[in-house]
């Protein structure tokens, strides 16, 4: 069962301790409440001699969603789960939408003016608005972590393939590489990127073999750019028969194959674009900070039978994976949504300006995207509505809960339970 985290009066991260704990401190009023989401309790009392175990902060960074897990190194447990997505693509389409405008715009006879160009520079280390903001959203949740855990360590899934290892197989330093772990980036990079079919007959749900393009006997090397995915029948069938005899009569997929095996995994490409930005991030804290590849994230999940999870596959990130306990986790499901717009106002399709917005968000102690606790007592609405509030000058509010949307919600009704800080939470 995921822990609830616990600071002293003093800001000092204790041991997270069991729900049972915490409903009891609350009860005795020996601790209040910090934050709901990760739920964290603020004793009322300084324990600066109180002894905590130091945990472990396991990222595996994704393009859509990325895992991340508290695991503590000596026992295996995993204290905390959470799954955080990105808002990479409403930003990339957000920018694309305004660019298109602009352009129109100025394309038209209503304004002219002359092209300029390179009238911008990007600082060293600039990453696109989309990557930037992923990066963004993980040192938040780092720097939260940090703050109410005692995190000792980090461990971040740096690579998804170890790519010089598959260009190289003879290549020395790293110890996995000569163990069992030998042959488990190669074949997992080759599934992606040959789209779990064989690359000769195109069939799928079948076991594969790893097949060399130019065969072995005929000079061909190990490298990944000379290998694929074959079925039994066609790696038997093929031999050591040179390529180009063996599709003579299929010359697009002849050369559909040879494109493809030069060809690089594209989202490997785009997780690898953030990479360093993120280690760089995650060594500002001034902790431990472990690396690995995504073969052997997948090599220590598979050890231990676990199933492919975002969060699961974060906790078994890097050499350091003990044998985890799971029991009873249920991750916190994060959603970046951003803090609103700044634009002053919108547009129309055709570019201009259509309707002015107001300056003022805070509305009767309240704003848009504060999770609330609505008690009515009287009227057509009597009852109890917790969720997301979407406020107006007026003071009737909206509420988004699980059920739908209720309309018309007084603010006298309302208490904040979280305020707005540009993510939603659910479990």
């Amino acid at each position: 069962m995921s822990k609830v985290f616990v600071i002293d009066t003093d800001k000092r991260p204790l041991d997270p301790i069991h729900p049972a704990q915490a409903r009891q401190l609350l009860r005795n009023k020996k601790a209040s409440v910090l934050r709901r989401f990760p739920f964290t309790l603020i004793l009322k009392e300084s324990r600066p001699e109180s002894p905590v175990l130091p945990l472990r902060l396991k990222l595996d960074p994704g393009a859509k969603i990325t895992g991340i897990a508290l695991v503590n190194d000596a026992t295996g447990e995993v204290v905390f789960a959470a799954e955080l997505k990105h808002r990479g693509f409403a930003i990339r389409d957000a920018l694309t939408s305004r660019r298109q405008l602009r352009r129109s715009r100025r394309n038209r006879k209503t304004r002219y003016r002359q092209p300029r160009f390179l009238n911008r520079t990007r600082p060293q280390g600039w990453l696109a608005p989309s990557l930037q903001s992923r990066v963004d959203n993980i040192k938040t949740w780092v720097e939260k972590f940090v703050k109410t855990a005692p995190i000792k360590a980090i461990s971040q899934e740096l690579v998804r393939f170890n790519m010089q290892l598959m260009r190289n197989p003879d290549i020395q330093g790293e110890e996995y590489q000569q163990g069992t772990l030998c042959g488990y980036e190669t074949r997992e990079y080759l599934l992606e990127k040959w789209e779990r079919q064989c690359a000769y007959c195109g069939v799928k749900d079948v076991p594969f073999q790893i097949e060399h393009i130019q065969a072995r006997a005929k000079g061909g090397s190990n490298s990944i750019t000379n290998l694929t995915l074959s079925c039994s029948k066609c790696n038997i069938k093929k031999g050591t028969k040179d390529i180009k005899d063996f599709l003579k009569k299929e010359p697009s997929r002849l050369e559909n194959i040879l494109k493809q095996a030069k060809r690089p995994l594209a989202d490997a490409a785009a997780v690898n674009t953030t990479r360093f930005a993120l280690l760089e991030v995650l060594k500002e804290t001034e902790l431990s900070v472990e690396t690995g590849s995504g073969g052997l994230t997948k090599f220590n999940r598979s050890q231990q039978n676990l199933p492919k999870l975002h969060w699961l596959d974060a906790a078994c990130v890097g050499k350091s994976t003990p044998t985890l306990n799971i029991k009873g986790i249920k991750p916190l499901l994060i959603t970046a949504n951003g803090h609103g717009t700044r634009q002053i106002c919108g547009t129309d399709k055709f570019g201009f300006p259509k309707r002015h917005r107001t300056n003022k968000q805070i509305h009767y102690g309240f704003q848009t995207g504060d999770i609330v606790k609505a008690v009515v007592t009287s009227g057509k609405k009597i009852g109890e509505y917790v969720g997301r509030v979407f406020c107006r000058a007026t003071g009737n509010f909206d509420i988004a809960t699980k059920s739908g949307r209720v309309s018309g919600i007084s603010y006298k009704y309302c208490s904040a339970i979280h305020k707005k800080d540009g993510y939603s939470y659910e479990y």
